[in-house]
């Protein structure tokens, strides 16, 4: 009941200082129609056309340059990999490394905001809004030579100007501000999802080779995964009138954590739902949200995991943990994720 559970409390935190088309922060009316619009784009049969330029980012900028080495610490790809790869499907120029590391420090900057440490919050809204100003400028910039080139690409920034619903289409503002809105999010909950499906994979006897042998396996290994160990745990909503839940009254203005981890171990949905099991008859999980703001990029953050999945056991043989580092350990109250996966290869 999103209309009774709300989501607008979220512009009063960051979305003061991100300004702009900020989805997450939407509710009601306005909220179907800005999603109805976007999610086209986002949609599978869209979205696997990026896979070459994905797949490509996954092997040529990370992958390959390690094969010599023999071994790695996964998470040294997995925390840059997925915010290259969405600064690439925006249409940023690939040949600046140096610009996407920039680009990428501010995206990650902007979460500062978002600070309940009263203490912390004035300098994390000084350095966000620092970040967010950047950002914004630097996609505002590619949003202006789209439009002057005709907008006829099929990047991402193309595809939100061309978007329309009911006759409605994103000015430039709009598309510059969702776009820089994806950004921080895709590296963290990508981030953190590739270290537990990656955990997984090396540490569940067997499992790896019947996925190396078997590539039809690795979205059912992402899948579990995301059920098993979701990146966030919960979810939290405002209350816009009384709700009576059982015997208990919550009142108007409450806020509601709704914990998706117990969700995805709920017994009556999920058979032995404490086993990670890529076999399981696979059911809707809530790791990528659940309802009118279910996350609008998860079948991107699936493409790109399967493209960094898929790469590492081609260019990797015979990968598995290196002894003599500590085992991953996926851990976190609310972000969960392993910190470290330390591989070796032949």
């Amino acid at each position: 009941d999103a209309n009774t559970f709300t989501s607008s409390f979220i512009l009063e935190g960051m979305g003061k200082v991100w300004d702009g088309l900020m989805i997450l922060g939407m509710d009601g009316e306005a909220h179907r129609k800005v999603r109805s619009l976007l999610q086209p784009a986002f949609m599978p049969e869209n979205v696997n056309k990026w896979r070459p330029k994905i797949d490509r980012v996954a092997r040529e900028d990370f992958l390959q340059p390690l094969v010599p080495n023999k071994k790695a610490d996964l998470m040294e790809m997995g925390l840059h990999f997925p915010v290259r790869a969405m600064y690439a499907l925006v249409g940023f120029p690939e040949d600046k490394p140096d610009q996407y590391n920039q680009y990428a420090t501010w995206a990650l900057s902007m979460l500062a905001a978002n600070q309940l440490d009263k203490a912390k919050a004035e300098e994390g809204r000084r350095i966000a809004a620092i970040a967010v100003k950047s950002l914004y400028d630097a996609l505002m910039e590619q949003v202006q030579r789209r439009r002057a080139e005709g907008a006829t690409g099929d990047d991402l920034i193309t595809r939100l100007m061309n978007a329309e619903y009911e006759g409605h289409k994103l000015d430039d503002h709009e598309v510059a501000t969702f776009a820089r809105s994806l950004l921080p999010a895709a590296g963290e909950t990508t981030t953190r999802t590739f270290s537990a499906a990656m955990t997984f994979l090396l540490t569940v006897p067997g499992l790896i080779d019947r996925v190396r042998n078997d590539r039809n396996l690795v979205a059912k290994l992402i899948d579990e995964a995301v059920r098993f160990e979701p990146s966030s745990t919960f979810k939290v909503r405002e209350t816009s009138a009384d709700v009576q839940i059982g015997d208990v009254l919550i009142p108007k203005g409450s806020f509601v954590q709704c914990m998706v981890a117990a969700a995805n171990r709920d017994e009556s949905a999920f058979e032995n739902p404490d086993v990670f099991d890529i076999d399981r008859r696979q059911k809707p999980s809530f790791g990528f949200g659940f309802g009118p703001h279910m996350c609008i990029g998860q079948f991107v953050a699936k493409l790109e995991l399967n493209c960094a999945i898929n790469g590492i056991l081609d260019l990797f043989p015979n990968v598995r943990l290196d002894p003599e580092q500590p085992a991953p350990k996926i851990e976190g109250a609310h972000l969960r994720g392993a910190k470290s996966v330390h591989v070796i290869w032949d």
